[in-house]
């Protein structure tokens, strides 16, 4: 949880400090598009190469290097001045938040009883909005002219300190004599899509992108969509804060409803009535309202996501689960790319701040509906 607090910390930092840091840089809009989509993609090609290299050397020194790598790579943006470099440190950052992210999942399988499996993939990556709410109360705390390579200390050195923790005290769930053999390693591809789990992963696939379309719109666009609506710019903060926050207890309440029901009703009342507050928060014209709504978005959102972070690795065998969540990982994070584009294009294309939030309505039905066929498929032993 630690670990998930501190990469939320470390992505919505860049957000935060893009205000001040962009002038200094002198970088427009078109510059710093790629700064916020650099890290997404890192995030990609790290969640396949860290999921299918701890498969072969193990969970925690896979773990331990992303930790210390997206550490380093923030810290490395307070040295720098220029856009070149900016981005190469940010794509190195988002390849070690990627890499980490399949290994929780495995660890939060393989460290809690099936019982409790959901429960406790969801404590554990609730601190992704905590950590990313954090930013902004840290800068609510600081003077009104902080430097911004500020956060990028606090982000940059949290990580460090973390990682001896982790290897004093995290053990090492992938043992040598079931995983580590080279005749347990199966081929990538066996391992997604051989054993009948075929249909599962394609349908943890279209579960995840479609979700992480809809978040990151969410995360990146809920500001901007926000004011779009004619609100004073100070409202819009307040609107990020509620759907981030109440995501935390939704989390819990789901992932705890998945342990005790199973997947299938407790997904899929969570995607019914995200589409419903998307509906509802696309025509709001009222202040309290969009931040009550913003809230309820958040809270069935990331509570579907972060029980579906338990539910994934439950689909392969012990020596596939870092490939096998890898790769729902790294989907998800292809729809984490293309859901902020898609939101430029349709304002662009004059649509209002209404339509943009209801068309996401159909994008979550997509991935109700996978959720609900995955229900019928066995899990792994």
């Amino acid at each position: 949880m630690a670990v998930a607090m501190l990469e939320g910390f470390d992505i919505q930092a860049m957000g935060v400090a893009a205000p001040r840091l962009a002038p200094e840089f002198g970088l427009g809009p078109g510059e710093m598009k790629w700064v916020f989509a650099i890290s997404n993609i890192g995030m990609v090609l790290g969640a396949a190469l860290g999921g299918w290299l701890a498969d072969r050397v193990g969970r925690k020194p896979v773990f331990m290097t992303s930790v210390a790598m997206f550490g380093v790579f923030t810290l490395c943006v307070v040295f720098i001045g220029e856009f070149g470099t900016l981005v190469a440190t940010r794509l190195l950052a988002g390849l070690g938040f990627g890499a980490a992210l399949p290994n929780m999942m495995a660890f939060a399988a393989e460290l809690s009883t099936p019982a409790r499996r959901s429960s406790t993939a969801a404590l554990i990556f609730c601190g992704f909005p905590i950590g990313g709410g954090s930013v902004a109360l840290l800068t609510q705390i600081l003077p009104s002219g902080f430097d911004w390579r500020v956060l990028f200390i606090v982000g940059g050195v949290l990580p460090a300190v973390l990682v001896p923790a982790l290897y004093w005290l995290l053990p090492e769930t992938l043992t040598p004599s079931v995983n580590r053999t080279p005749r347990t390693h199966a081929p990538t591809l066996s391992a997604l899509f051989g054993g009948g789990r075929a249909m599962p992963t394609l349908l943890l696939w279209l579960a995840f992108l479609p979700t992480l379309f809809v978040l990151y719109l969410i995360l990146n666009w809920l500001p901007t969509l926000v004011v779009a609506k004619g609100f004073d710019r100070a409202i819009a903060p307040q609107a990020s804060l509620a759907f981030n926050w109440a995501s935390a207890a939704g989390a819990l309440l789901v992932g705890w409803l998945v342990d005790r029901f199973g997947p299938r009703w407790p997904l899929m009342l969570s995607y019914g009535a995200l589409i419903v507050a998307l509906v509802a928060l696309g025509a709001s014209t009222d202040h309290a309202a969009i931040i009550v709504l913003s809230g309820v978005a958040g809270f069935f959102l990331l509570g579907a996501n972060y029980a579906l972070y338990g539910v994934a690795p439950s689909y392969y065998p012990a020596a596939m689960r870092g490939t096998g969540s890898g790769a729902s990982v790294a989907v998800g994070r292809v729809g984490s790319i293309l859901g902020p584009l898609a939101a430029g294009i349709l304002l662009q294309g004059g649509s209002s701040a209404t339509n943009v939030v209801q068309y996401m309505a159909p994008v979550a039905a997509v991935a109700g509906i996978a959720v609900c066929a995955l229900s019928f498929f066995r899990r792994a032993h």
